[in-house]
């Protein structure tokens, strides 16, 4: 009897143990579809479902623009490949716009609104390297930021941190718009999608547009959106970005940028910005020299408690930039590590040793940077020393 009680209890044993083993395999089995649970009760659900699409290979995402009749789509707007460009982002929404200067009236109208099939982390500024947050602000593209070699040669290179974000003490590299469909801090369109859109930077590029505008916005900054998120930590840098917004919505123009007591101040944009590699950058303090040989004069802070004295730009972009047919020949170089694996060409030999910004220290105004630390890509090394672009966060 004692025998069948400690055979009994054996077999009741292993079926605990059997009932153990599935109830923390369904826990495993569960917790993906818990962590998918989290990612669709944020902002833009949709990139989930777009990343699937794009692995099953259903593409052109919903909503892509034809891309077979780009010229068509062109001609009904007065627009023509060279034309110059503006870039707008939003991540609440998963959109990017592509503006075109239309030649009749100088003014910009909307090409299309393209998908973005996936961008990382949530609404609000990337912080901090390796946060997985892709950025918001206002940003510059030079051309030397479309010249990569790599895995994504066809994208452009937004020049994260600019010097606003490195005034505030935000750090990242490599923050790119590329096809793909995977980032961990860039926006990844397809790869249709983004031969379309490089397709027209570089058309506009060869045509003397050497810089344009991107602005990365959280959400469409109408009145009602900020409503809608009047209490979220980021409402103040929010309400800054909606300055930008609101002048190139009533204008059609991309507004001047400037940073005032690391903030960002815009200025009505002109027609002939396009044009006017001063007018595409954030300038350091003006100087005559830029006012006689650009006529862009810097706007003045317009912030309560410092009315009187100039906006604070960096750095200087008064010299026109150097038409990338004139550019000598570079040597590639090797791949930083990241997720994307593209890098941009550089000559053989660094004219002189790198210089970094100095940090700005708290309640004081930055030391101007010097004259080769470029506004669109924030603060890079001389022109001679190599640079490394690689899709990153």
């Amino acid at each position: 009897m004692r025998g069948w009680d400690a055979t009994r209890r054996n077999d009741l044993c292993s079926k605990v143990l059997r009932l153990s083993a599935v109830a923390i395999l369904a826990a495993g089995l569960a917790a993906p579809a818990s962590a998918i649970e989290i990612e669709l009760a944020d902002v833009a659900p949709d990139r989930v479902e777009r990343q699937r699409a794009y692995a099953r290979g259903a593409t052109p995402l919903n909503g892509t623009p034809d891309l077979a009749n780009l010229d068509q789509r062109l001609a009904a707007k007065g627009l023509a490949k060279g034309n110059p460009i503006f870039i707008r982002v939003f991540k609440e929404t998963s959109e990017l716009e592509v503006w075109m200067q239309r030649d009749s009236d100088r003014t910009f109208v909307l090409l299309d609104t393209y998908p973005i099939c996936h961008w990382t982390g949530t609404i609000g500024p990337k912080i901090k390297e390796g946060d997985r947050q892709s950025p918001e602000g206002f940003y510059t593209v030079r051309w030397q930021q479309t010249r990569l070699v790599g895995r994504w040669q066809k994208a452009f290179n937004l020049g994260f941190p600019n010097p606003y974000d490195q005034l505030n003490r935000r750090t990242g590299s490599y923050i790119l718009v590329h096809g793909g469909c995977s980032s961990v801090g860039c926006f990844a369109m397809t790869e249709q999608v983004q031969d379309e859109i490089f397709g027209l930077v570089s058309a506009a590029i060869a045509k003397g547009q050497h810089r344009f505008h991107v602005h990365a916005f959280p959400f469409r900054m109408t009145d009602e959106n900020m409503e809608r998120h009047k209490n979220h930590l980021w409402i103040d840098f929010w309400r800054d970005l909606k300055l930008g917004y609101d002048l190139f919505e009533s204008t059609r123009q991309p507004p001047r940028i400037a940073i005032c007591d690391q903030r960002y101040q815009v200025a009505a944009g002109e027609a002939d910005d396009s044009g006017n590699p001063a007018a595409y950058a954030m300038l350091r303090p003006k100087s005559v020299k830029a006012e006689a040989e650009t006529g862009y004069r810097p706007p003045r802070c317009e912030m309560e408690g410092d009315r009187t004295r100039t906006a604070r730009h960096t750095p200087s972009a008064a010299e026109p930039d150097t038409p990338p047919d004139s550019v000598p020949a570079k040597r590639p170089q090797r791949a930083a590590p990241g997720d994307d694996g593209a890098a941009e060409s550089a000559p053989a030999k660094p004219a002189r040793k790198p210089q970094s910004p100095r940090p700005a220290t708290a309640g004081t105004s930055p030391a101007p940077l010097k004259d080769h630390e470029d506004a669109g890509l924030g603060a890079r090394p001389h022109p001679a020393a190599p640079r490394i672009v690689s899709g990153g966060g």
